[in-house]
């Protein structure tokens, strides 16, 4: 099928900056899992290598005119999968238990799957494709499998993203060695919301400057999260004690 007629640099820029952003944060935490390796950083380097392929995937569309490949691989990476994976590093950082980490995370596996199965054989509506942003609703149909698992893995995934906020924050209390974590998630959380919101208005006006600038700014905010929560946890320090007479 031939491409819809590009966009041009003019609004390709915008999601190649986030791509390039996502990437190099992708290359930061990399080098810092190859230091020490943290389970919860690594899907988190996971989601970013997402966030960077699906941001390029919008680059391409919007530069060269969208192909059906580069929707799909879009919706897939970025719609679907992205929030998923920033949960599970979540689940790796709050729950103690590994082996039900662990299960989570094959589980999510088998989910990731089969949404890309489904989506990258779905067919995509050609007409929709010539706009700048395509919604999704509108390039697999409303009620399609592709649309809806957007809702049925994204939303319940920023959901525990906040539940695991207030869960960090109100096991803080009273220890400050945890503070780190919590606004560490909280960054998380507020990226993924900036990203929720941006997007979301930039698609539905076919804004592209406010969608992928939402996709940079997001990413980096969540990225400052990340690194917040890898710090080293401070030492407690108590008097000194007593010499024994």
């Amino acid at each position: 099928m031939i491409a819809a007629q590009g966009h041009g640099w003019g609004l390709a820029v915008f999601p190649l900056a986030a791509a390039v952003t996502a990437a190099l944060f992708s290359a930061v935490l990399a080098k810092r899992l190859a230091g020490r390796w943290r389970m919860h950083e690594a899907v988190w380097l996971v989601a970013l290598l997402m966030y960077a392929g699906g941001s390029t995937a919008m680059f391409l569309g919007v530069l060269g005119g969208w192909t059906p490949g580069e929707f799909r691989w879009y919706w897939l990476l970025g719609a679907v999968l992205n929030v998923p994976y920033l949960s599970q590093g979540e689940v790796y950082l709050l729950v103690r238990n590994r082996a039900a980490a662990h299960a989570i995370m094959a589980a999510l596996v088998i989910a990731s799957a089969y949404a890309a199965v489904e989506i990258l054989r779905a067919p995509v509506h050609a007409v929709p494709l010539a706009k700048s942003l395509p919604l999704g609703k509108d390039a697999f149909g409303d009620g399609s499998a592709p649309y809806r698992l957007a809702q049925f893995y994204a939303i319940p995934a920023y959901f525990f993203l906040l539940g695991g906020l207030l869960w960090s924050g109100r096991a803080m209390r009273g220890r400050p060695e945890l503070r780190d974590r919590a606004v560490g998630m909280l960054g998380i959380a507020v990226g993924a919301t900036i990203v929720a919101i941006g997007s979301g208005i930039g698609a539905a006006r076919e804004i592209v400057p406010l969608f992928a600038v939402s996709l940079a700014a997001g990413v980096a905010v969540m990225f400052w999260g990340f690194l917040r929560t890898g710090r080293p946890a401070p030492v407690r320090t108590g008097p000194a004690p007593s010499a024994t007479p």
